[in-house]
C-alpha cells in the first residue's frame, strides 16, 4: 500500500541494471513512498516488535490466534487484540472439500459454505479474558453501522469496535465502546500529506488501552 501508482506490487517499483554485475535498484519516484515504510519496517524488526506469523486456512489462523491468546494471557491488561479483519464469513470445512477437480461437464456448480466459528467469545471468556480486544465492524449501510457495533460489543463483552463503512474506510471511522462513540476522521490537508487513518485509530485506541490498565490494575 506504500508504493505509488502503479503499485502495490514491489516489483514495480524497482528497476534492473544489466550491469555487469548486474543490480537492481529503486525506481526515484518510488522513494518518496517506499523509503518511510522501509524505515518503519526496519525499527521495528530492530526491535523486536513485528513477529510475521503466516497461514493459508481458517483452521491454522484460529490455532494459530488461540496459541498467541494463551500464551500472552498471563501478562493481563497490558495486552490489547488488534483484530483488524475476519478472515472469511462463510468456509468449507476440509471434510467437505472434493479431492479431484471439479468438472465443468458436470453443470452449473451449486456449493453449501457453513459460517465461520466466531473466535471473540473464547477469546474473551477462556484464552485471554483479562486482554484489551478491538474487534472491526465493516458494513455498506451506514444506517446500521453504530447498531450492529453495539451488538457486537454486547454479545462479546469485548472493550472496543472499530466501526466503518466500506466506501470511506480509509479516511473515516467511528470508535465505538460500551458507553461511547468517537469519529476519527482525515482532513484534506492530511489526505494530501498522505497520512493514514490506522495513525490516528492506533493513537486513540493507545490512550484507551492506557486508560483501561489503569482500571484493571
Amino acid at each position: 500500500r506504500a508504493l505509488p501508482p502503479p503499485g502495490p506490487a514491489l516489483l514495480d517499483a524497482l528497476c534492473l541494471n544489466p550491469g555487469p554485475p548486474p543490480c537492481v535498484t529503486a525506481d526515484p519516484a518510488a522513494l518518496p513512498a517506499l523509503l518511510p515504510a522501509l524505515r518503519a519496517y526496519h525499527r521495528a524488526t530492530e526491535d523486536g516488535a513485528l513477529l510475521a506469523v503466516e497461514f493459508t486456512g481458517l483452521t491454522e489462523y484460529l490455532a494459530l490466534l488461540r496459541a498467541a491468546a494463551r500464551a500472552l494471557a498471563p501478562f493481563g491488561s497490558s495486552v490489547m487484540f488488534y483484530l483488524a479483519a475476519a478472515v472469511s464469513d462463510f468456509y468449507i470445512p476440509a471434510s467437505e472439500m472434493p479431492e479431484h477437480k471439479i468438472q465443468s461437464s458436470e453443470g452449473p456448480l451449486q456449493i453449501t459454505m457453513r459460517m465461520v466459528p466466531k473466535m471473540l467469545t473464547p477469546l474473551v471468556k477462556e484464552w485471554a479474558p483479562e486482554a484489551f480486544v478491538i474487534s472491526f465492524k465493516l458494513e455498506t449501510d451506514p444506517l446500521i453501522l453504530i447498531n450492529k457495533s453495539r451488538q457486537a460489543l454486547e454479545k462479546y463483552r469485548h472493550q472496543v469496535v472499530v466501526a466503518n463503512v466500506l466506501e470511506s474506510r480509509r479516511t473515516t471511522v467511528v470508535i465505538v465502546t460500551r458507553d461511547s462513540q468517537a469519529p476519527l476522521a482525515l482532513s484534506e490537508e492530511e489526505i494530501a500529506q498522505g497520512v493514514e487513518i490506522e495513525e490516528k485509530i492506533v493513537s486513540y485506541l493507545q490512550a484507551q488501552h492506557t486508560a483501561f490498565m489503569g482500571k484493571e490494575g
